[in-house]
């Protein structure tokens, strides 16, 4: 995949911002929070709409249509679980710098996003789970081979499935850390790309401590061969930790400037 990708996680309607934006159809503060996230260096941005059962195909296209229109058609990853909304997104989208993606499938109920990404051209996030969190990597092994192979057999690339094998609160699961970074490097062995929500990692911790944690797993996680992360651009520790990475994996050429790029 080359230089780490950053799928930007502030366009969210859990943000009280955001959802009033959304409510409201006032592009504005969305607008705003794109530009931001992009100047800071993502390279995708998630757009989280919610459930939103009813309403959510007109809300979801207008999102797509704000955002691209005002952000030279940014690639976005559509996140709802409306799947009649992800295709309308869809509908609307301009792939001019990059597919959709599909945010997310899982080895249970939301297998079936493999088949809408499948028939529409787009990536999809693939949760190597089914129910809650998986056992052990074997299990997340099993879901991952069931999501590949049901993309596949729908004649989709390899590299459009982007696993996710979904990082662990280091506050009550310290000791499940190590195994989920073992695993990354299996899909990376396969040459498989990957991705994660990588704020899960610091969840409950002081805020202060958050950005120092989220930096260096996301040091780890990318030696350990992770290609992309939902995160938060903004955060300037955790940025400097890519960028650094991206350096020392080859990514990107260094340069003394290198933060700044």
């Amino acid at each position: 995949m080359g230089k780490f990708i950053i799928i930007g996680e502030r366009i969210h309607c859990i943000s009280p911002v955001i959802k009033k934006a959304m409510a409201e159809r006032d592009p504005e503060p969305i607008i705003k929070r794109a530009q931001e996230q992009l100047a800071a260096g993502a390279t995708y941005l998630d757009v989280n709409i919610g459930p939103q059962e009813k309403g959510g195909e007109e809300l979801m296209q207008w999102a797509v249509q704000t955002i691209q229109g005002a952000c030279d058609n940014v690639p976005l990853c559509l996140d709802t679980s409306n799947k009649r909304a992800i295709e309308a997104g869809i509908a609307v989208y301009n792939r001019t710098k990059g597919k959709p993606i599909v945010n997310s499938a899982d080895a249970g109920d939301r297998i079936e996003n493999i088949d809408l990404a499948a028939a529409n051209d787009a990536i999809v996030l693939a949760l190597c789970s089914k129910e809650g969190i998986s056992a052990d990597n074997d299990e997340r092994m099993g879901y991952c081979q069931e999501l590949l192979e049901r993309g596949m057999g729908l004649g989709m690339d390899p590299e459009d499935l982007w696993f996710d094998p979904l990082f662990l609160v280091i506050k009550g699961m310290q000791d499940k850390q190590l195994e989920v970074l073992d695993f990354i490097r299996q899909l990376s062995d396969m040459g498989l790309n990957s991705t994660g929500g990588l704020s899960n990692c610091s969840n409950m911790m002081p805020k202060e401590l958050r950005p120092i944690m989220d930096g260096v797993v996301m040091a780890m996680a990318m030696y350990a061969g992770l290609t992309s992360a939902i995160a938060n651009p903004c955060d300037r520790r955790l940025m400097e930790a890519v960028r650094s990475a991206d350096v020392i994996k080859g990514n990107t050429l260094y340069a003394d400037s290198y933060l700044d790029l």
